[in-house]
């Protein structure tokens, strides 16, 4: 499946304009995909449309997919069915995410709609929700998954319930979705926005590091940013990101060798399927540079986890070998090259046997 990035917006806490030129930035660093807030709307459904409408389609021109948040109160105050997703399907809508549940058979009709607007659910809970839906025949292709932000400092989810929930939807080859949160951004929703990630543990991280780590999960497909206004710097680092391995930015020491540079930039790297727990192991390298000298260099140091190493000429068959270091051990016969970026040792535990990954140098 597909990744995505994508950006939030909160038309009844900004400004049309200032949205619009938003959406243009977004898509000029790759966001396709938009989570849009209709749980706050008290200006009657004709104004509602209207502000909806423009701003929708004015996405839809630019490449976007619009999901609405929506709960049953709206549906109220506009004067609107659930049996019926014209109104959604006049505004340009592709989906709408349901803030509540029923019982799993309305869910299931709902995916049957003629308007063919696809129906989100909430992922963030660890029940049989989405089995009882799927149980009642659902249209799969027109069912998405979504985690919860959370706006409240130290309320957002930890990461083996995160896991737990969202392998629920996974396994069902449901796409899933979760919120990073922009540094800068102030509109959300609600008065208090401490942030709005899925996980608590991406509150304080730059939006393209929690994207890093959601991808490296393997079970979001689709990464958007919770908050508004996200800063051009956070948009440009993020649509940067590799959605599909593993790339760890590293901070290379003064006596890299051109050897080496080329060995860790260039080089397609694969952990050995063999692993241990000392090092991950890309061995390919050494094959492809057995004939390159490397004298030895800071290699008299004890390695801590994230430094980057390469076999140096004292290393026989191992010379040019690249390994990341897991727990900190001593050898001479290999070299310092660098260290991943301390906010990016948490993509270590995700490196599997045989998993690809890559390096770009820390900006």
């Amino acid at each position: 499946m597909k990744r995505k990035l994508g950006i939030s917006l909160y038309p009844d806490h900004s400004n049309p304009e200032t949205d619009r030129k938003y959406l243009q930035l977004a898509q000029k660093y790759g966001f396709s995909r938009i989570f849009m807030s209709m749980l706050e709307v008290t200006d009657g459904k004709e104004a509602v449309a209207a502000k909806f409408k423009e701003l929708i389609f004015f996405a839809k021109e630019l490449g976007y997919e619009t999901i609405l948040d929506v709960a049953p109160n709206i549906f109220d105050e506009l004067g609107i069915s659930y049996d019926d997703m014209g109104f959604f399907k006049e505004l340009g809508a592709d989906g709408i995410r349901l803030d509540v549940g029923f019982d799993g058979n309305k869910e299931a009709m709902l995916t049957f709609n003629p308007e063919e607007v696809a129906i989100e659910l909430n992922m963030s809970n660890d029940v049989a929700y989405l089995d009882n839906i799927l149980t009642y025949e659902a249209n799969q292709p027109f069912l998405y998954g979504c985690h919860n932000f959370y706006p409240q400092e130290g309320t957002a989810l930890p990461y083996d319930f995160f896991e737990k929930c969202s392998l629920r939807f996974k396994r069902q080859g449901i796409r899933t979705a979760a919120f990073v949160t922009s540094q800068v951004g102030t509109i959300g929703p609600w008065d208090i926005n401490d942030g709005l990630p899925t996980l608590e543990v991406h509150r304080h991280l730059a939006p393209a590091t929690a994207a890093k780590h959601l991808f490296a999960t393997g079970l979001i497909d689709d990464v958007i940013i919770g908050n508004a206004y996200a800063s051009e710097a956070e948009l440009a680092a993020m649509g940067s990101v590799n959605r599909y391995q593993t790339q760890f930015a590293i901070e290379f020491v003064s006596d890299i060798s051109e050897v080496e540079r080329q060995i860790v930039l260039r080089a397609q790297h694969f952990r050995r399927g063999d692993i241990t727990d000392q090092v991950i192991r890309s061995t390919q390298v050494r094959k492809d540079y057995k004939n390159e000298n490397n004298p030895a260099h800071d290699n008299e140091i004890e390695f801590q986890p994230g430094d980057v190493v390469v076999g140096n000429d004292a290393f026989g068959k191992y010379k040019n070998e690249l390994q990341i270091v897991l727990t900190p051990h001593r050898d001479s016969r290999k070299n310092k090259v660098g260290t991943i970026a301390q906010e990016e040792l948490i993509l270590l535990p995700f490196i599997k046997p045989w998993s690809k990954f890559r390096f770009e140098v820390a900006k």
